[in-house]
């Protein structure tokens, strides 16, 4: 690292996990702690942003203007996508598990959430949408929903998965896709080189960064277990009852 930069204050994109009081980290995947967050908030970064930055940004190509459906809008990964969605001009929808949730997604500027467990959502995206449908989809669940995401998208949309919490599996009827010129599209971070997730951390540092510097956008921690509890942590994500990150904690 260079000698100007030694001793500062980063949060890092790991190779693999994070689970340890210390790890190595290489230096193009640093980046200086926002001066607003503390250690904690700032370490509830890096997967997240670039997780959400690439797809909805670069493989999702979204735009002031457009609309984004954000599925699981109530996780880490969903409240980041919608304020980063939201503070690039996009009109943002999100879908989320019980009225608390939606709510939540709300306060951090969607414009409309959607119960999935009581409403149909592709049937609200079209009457929210006057039919048209959304430009870009953000999805984490797959299986049942992939042909529905496919319905739900607007001529030229983009459905980006990037997990699969129901199954990577599904049977298609790809003629929508012809139809309305549609992308079908996806990613994964771990399997990149250091190149090309340097690429990102770049991006991130230029155009996300300001944002976390000025309080715009923030990460969102629903709770914390010391590292000795991890397990704990785990069934709280299992049991989808958070909202926001959970963050293990070592030391003190």
């Amino acid at each position: 690292m260079a000698e100007s930069r030694i001793g500062e204050a980063v949060c890092a994109l790991l190779i693999s996990g994070g689970y340890a009081e210390y790890a190595v980290a290489d230096e193009a995947l640093c980046l200086p702690v926002p001066k607003p967050l503390s250690l904690l908030e700032a370490a509830g970064l890096p997967e997240t942003y670039f997780t959400v930055y690439d797809n909805v940004f670069t493989r999702g190509r979204l735009r002031a203007g457009e609309t984004i459906l954000i599925h699981g809008g109530s996780s880490g990964i969903g409240s980041t996508a919608i304020q980063l969605a939201k503070q690039a001009g996009a009109t943002v929808y999100a879908t989320a598990g019980s009225p608390e949730k939606c709510d939540f997604c709300r306060s951090l500027g969607a414009d409309e959430a959607i119960d999935y467990r009581a409403q149909d959502f592709l049937a609200e995206v079209k009457r929210l949408t006057d039919g048209r449908g959304v430009n870009v989809i953000l999805d984490m669940v797959g299986g049942p929903y992939i042909q529905r995401n496919i319905a739900a998208l607007a001529v030229e949309g983009r459905l980006v998965q990037i997990a699969f919490l129901q199954g990577p599996k599904a049977e298609l009827d790809l003629t929508a896709m012809m139809i309305r010129r549609l992308t079908l599209t996806g990613s994964t971070l771990r399997p990149r080189s250091v190149a090309l997730k340097a690429e990102i951390a770049a991006r991130l540092r230029e155009e996300i960064w300001p944002l976390l510097e000025a309080g715009t956008v923030k990460p969102i921690i629903h709770a914390t277990f010391p590292l000795e509890q991890a397990r704990q942590g785990h069934a709280l994500m299992e049991s989808s009852a958070h909202l926001g990150k959970i963050m293990l904690t070592v030391g003190g």
